[in-house]
């Protein structure tokens, strides 16, 4: 079995069958890990949707901000704008299955055989593996439960900024997802900071991107993320690997072999005029 990891796909369905193609990517021996963000923004997110969902025996994924944004519209907690690509799933008659299929997901992966942690965005500084396991299981449970409206409708805001063992009730599953789905800088006491989006070499003064924090209990952790597009792929860590390299914005989808952590990137499709 070969395992692969791809970064945010959003939707980018060509670009993504072409990197598997490229890989020879074979669904009944192979593992795909997907990084989340599946779907919203690119052009064609039901049929990434319905891929994954096909080939769920082989997938490995984790939830990211806007697959959540997406469930929040279906249990009717938020509304869809303009931007958003998610009118096919919603009216799809295989929807009720996929979004269950959703549900099963959490916000981390971690595989005891190659010791890789998946992510979508990061984790807090304060979090151990084991801290990071037992919080991924607080969400999935939640995501399960009949609870499941009130935590995407409570999931939005910023605050808390700083992880306490002590949060309690949707303040404590809010700072989870954040932590777990936004996450990019935070300053020394790992406090998060959500609006920067830019990259390694703008970071405000006195903050560090989450994988450089100088307190991180998970350093020898390897980890695989996504979310961070402006990075390029680039985190100056050896154990830390991001796979947002910006597709859905006219970039490249990358997908990296587990094994020996090479790299593949297919350029997003232009659109023919």
């Amino acid at each position: 079995m070969t395992q692969y990891a791809v970064g945010d796909i959003q939707g980018c369905y060509r670009e993504l069958i072409t990197s598997l193609e490229k890989v020879n990517f074979n669904s009944s021996s192979d593992e795909l890990w997907v990084a989340g963000d599946l779907i919203n923004r690119g052009p064609q997110s039901m049929e990434t949707l319905n891929f994954l969902y096909e080939n769920r025996k082989s997938v490995r994924c984790v939830l990211g901000n806007h697959d959540l944004y997406f469930l929040s519209i279906y249990f009717g907690q938020k509304k869809p704008t303009k931007h958003d690509t998610f009118d096919e799933i919603l009216s799809h008659k295989n929807c009720e299955p996929w979004v269950e299929w959703l549900r099963d997901q959490g916000l981390c992966h971690y595989d005891e055989s190659n010791r890789f942690l998946m992510v979508h965005a990061g984790v807090a500084p304060q979090w151990t593996l084991n801290d990071v396991l037992n919080l991924n299981i607080e969400i999935k449970n939640v995501l399960k439960s009949d609870n499941v409206k009130n935590y995407l409708l409570g999931m939005y805001g910023n605050e808390p900024v700083k992880w306490d063992d002590n949060l309690t009730g949707i303040n404590r599953l809010r700072c989870i997802t954040n932590f777990f789905t936004r996450i990019r800088i935070c300053d020394a006491h790992g406090a998060l900071q959500l609006e920067y989006k830019n990259d390694l070499e703008n970071i405000p003064k006195n903050y560090y991107p989450w994988f450089l924090h100088p307190k991180r209990k998970t350093k020898k952790q390897k980890i695989i993320f996504g979310h961070w597009a402006s990075l390029g792929g680039y985190t100056d860590n050896n154990k830390i690997f991001g796979l947002d390299t910006g597709c859905v914005w006219g970039g490249k989808l990358t997908i990296m072999r587990l094994d020996n952590l090479e790299k593949f990137q297919t350029p997003k499709v232009k659109k023919v005029v």
